[in-house]
């Protein structure tokens, strides 16, 4: 009897085992969720790009499900890359910016697929922190931060490997290896497009398609967010949209080339299943990790609240549940895919997951406790203008919040008002309307334990919208405390034109200086020892009387030469090499101080980081170490004549003797309103 019971468990437990998927999720960078034909056909004259071709997005949806209401709880690429994987809201699985590294103990969909005999592997764009990790995975073949779109070095394992051509193609060649040789096992491959991130490169195959199209237009080109300076000038666009006055509008074709030949790599993996014979038993996810913005609310990029940022792409393929062109309405979220994932994986979903399992809606089960709503939080970043934002979305509204700045907070009945033209939160018709709308964010904020953790960035103390309120009271602007205030790192310049990535506006033009390769798919600007790049005066890089930092990440060819530069013999700074060795120059009141680290750092890269601080020293450190230290008499007492040069010194200047240009790599320059640490 004992012998047959064992026998029966064993055969049942082979059965179960049989009966579970394999996993394929691929995703893509900055999709947004009109950006498939299928959809782009179903939106009819509203379709935006109706000339936009996605064949195989097209084919998972024909031949499985499409969720047609499917968010983000952040958009913004790094935590939702982890709340896809971890299932939880960004303050509870520890990142909630671009620049942190994911915990490599955390329990992710990963982790418990591998407990129950899944063999693991991530291929492709990963994007959080600097870290090697990839952990749950048994298998990794992924690149550091963004990457490049050719011949981007690929980290197999951890170690460095070279690839040649373009990111995503190699990437499913490593996918496509993987599945080969783990075809008779349960196996679970999570796949990261570096498409269709900035900037934008197809391949060559893809280089000419959709050439000479334009966007049709929507009601909100027109309308600015409400935390955008309305009366500073023209609002920047992202190189994505140019929005003209009437008609249709230009576009970044290279957004949507890289979006089809995305597509063509999803082709060569649902051929790949079909060709070992494992479609069938094979569940097939397609996603974006978040929305994107061609224009609309006059914003390029995402982060904020508004639809075209919290909306992404969503198909699922699994014959074994039917589907063929099914539709799904309800309200599905990133932080769904991890429990679904380990429900089919036959386990069980662990209680810190936040999400839920898709397989009622997939199974036609009553559903009818479903999400009826659902809590949003975009963590402000000290390097992008974008306030923090905070929102709850039903079925039929939604409530934005500005933490510090209720006056901007929005309420939209998105049912009838989809473009988000008509703010009802000060209306009194629109009363009961809030009231359920602030009821359900505290019921939302309270599920999930929402409050702002201790590894955020820092509140923005003077976000570029309260411009306008200073300007109509005459009082002096300042620049906006403890943030970048200048941020460059060339990754959307466009010829000439050096884009800030601060979101204060502070754009710079370059003389003479190109674009070129850094570090490990980075930009960089090359210097010849002639051309510059000259930043305006403005109100948010003023240092006067504060705490003022400057940091570049450099590679100079020749022993002297100017970094940057502001001001002159009077009141500025000046971050520059002589004799191969960094200094640090700083004048204030006539009075100069001079630092001067001892080692030269010619011929390598080196990050310099140059400190005026609130105890009137001033630092220079160099790859985080301070190498030279000193005094100042006080602090610039007014905000220097002259505007800001990168790679020069030209105008009246900070060092008494003269200084040649730099020459080499310049990857980032950035200026801090405070003490960068």
């Amino acid at each position: 009897m004992r012998r047959a019971f064992v026998i029966l468990f064993a055969l049942a437990t082979v059965s179960r085992a049989a009966d579970r998927p394999n996993f394929l999720f691929v995703f893509t960078d900055d999709q947004r969720y009109d950006a498939m034909s299928v959809v782009q056909r179903e939106q009819g004259d509203k379709a935006r790009f109706p000339w936009l071709k996605t064949p195989n997005m097209d084919r998972l949806a024909a031949e499985g499900f499409r969720f047609r209401n499917a968010f983000v709880v952040n958009s913004l690429c790094a935590p939702s890359r982890a709340t896809f994987l971890s299932g939880r809201y960004g303050h509870a699985n520890g990142v909630v910016n671009n620049h942190t590294d994911f915990p490599i103990d955390s329990v992710t969909y990963a982790t418990e697929l591998r407990k129950a005999g899944y063999t693991t592997a991530y291929v492709g764009k990963w994007h959080m922190g600097k870290q090697l990790e990839r952990p749950g995975f048994d298998f990794s073949a992924s690149f550091l931060g963004q990457g490049k779109y050719l011949n981007c070095p690929i980290h197999v394992n951890g170690k460095e490997t070279p690839s040649t051509g373009w990111v995503d193609d190699v990437t499913t060649d490593y996918a496509i290896e993987f599945i080969r040789k783990n075809k008779d096992r349960p196996f679970s491959v999570t796949v990261g497009f570096k498409a269709t991130h900035g900037p934008f490169e197809p391949p060559p195959r893809r280089a000419n398609d959709y050439e000479g199209q334009l966007a049709r237009p929507v009601p909100n080109l027109t309308v600015p967010a409400i935390y955008r300076d309305r009366d500073g000038g023209p609002v920047r666009l992202s190189p994505t949209d140019t929005a003209l006055a009437a008609g249709d509008v230009k576009t970044n074709l290279g957004y949507f080339r890289c979006i089809t030949a995305a597509d063509d790599n999803l082709g060569r993996l649902l051929g790949l299943l079909d060709e070992l014979k494992l479609a069938d038993n094979t569940l097939v996810i397609f996603a974006s990790d978040n929305g994107y913005y061609l224009g609309e609310h006059k914003l390029g990029d995402k982060r904020s609240a508004y639809e075209e940022s919290l909306r992404i792409p969503l198909l699922l393929r699994y014959p074994k549940i039917g589907g063929g062109n099914r539709l799904i309405d309800q309200m599905v979220l990133n932080i769904d895919l991890a429990p679904t994932l380990v429900d089919f994986g036959g386990t069980a979903v662990p209680q810190q997951m936040h999400g839920r399992s898709w397989r009622p809606l997939l199974e036609s089960k009553p559903h009818a406790d479903w999400r009826k709503a659902w809590f949003y939080c975009y963590f402000l970043e000290s390097r992008f203008g974008t306030p923090m934002t905070i929102a709850v979305r039903t079925e039929t509204a939604k409530l934005i919040k500005y933490p510090n700045h209720p006056e901007w907070t929005e309420m939209f009945d998105v049912a009838s008002d989809p473009y988000e033209l008509r703010n009802l939160y000060g209306e009194p018709a629109a009363a009961d309307l809030r009231r359920q709308l602030e009821a359900e964010y505290d019921r939302q904020a309270k599920a999930i334990d929402f409050h702002v953790p201790d590894f955020a960035d820092k509140p923005d103390t003077a976000p570029a919208a309260a411009k306008k309120s200073r300007k109509a009271s005459k009082a002096p602007t300042l620049a906006p405390a403890d943030r970048f205030v200048l941020d460059y790192d060339f990754a959307h310049d466009e010829a000439d034109r050096v884009t800030d990535a601060s979101g204060l506006k502070n754009d710079g033009k370059a003389i003479g200086v190109h674009l070129a390769e850094g570090r490990e798919g980075r930009k960089a600007r090359h210097f010849d020892g002639k051309g510059s790049i000259d930043v305006p005066k403005a109100p948010a890089l003023d240092p006067n009387n504060r705490a003022w930092s400057v940091r570049a990440s450099i590679q100079a060819d020749a022993a002297d030469g100017v970094v940057l530069a502001r001001g002159g013999k009077t009141d500025g700074y000046c971050l520059y090499l002589k004799g191969g060795k960094p200094s640090f120059a700083v004048t204030t009141n006539n009075k100069r101080t001079i630092i001067t680290g001892e080692l030269t750092v010619t011929g390598r890269w080196v990050d310099l980081v140059g400190c005026i601080r609130a105890d009137h020293t001033v630092t220079l450190a160099v790859d985080g170490q301070v190498v030279a230290s000193g005094k100042l008499p006080a602090l610039i007492a007014t905000d220097p004549n002259d505007g800001m040069q990168i790679g020069a010194d030209g105008r009246s200047p900070v060092v008494p003797e003269p200084l040649p240009n730099f020459s080499g790599l310049i990857e980032s320059i950035q200026v801090y309103s405070g003490e960068l640490k």
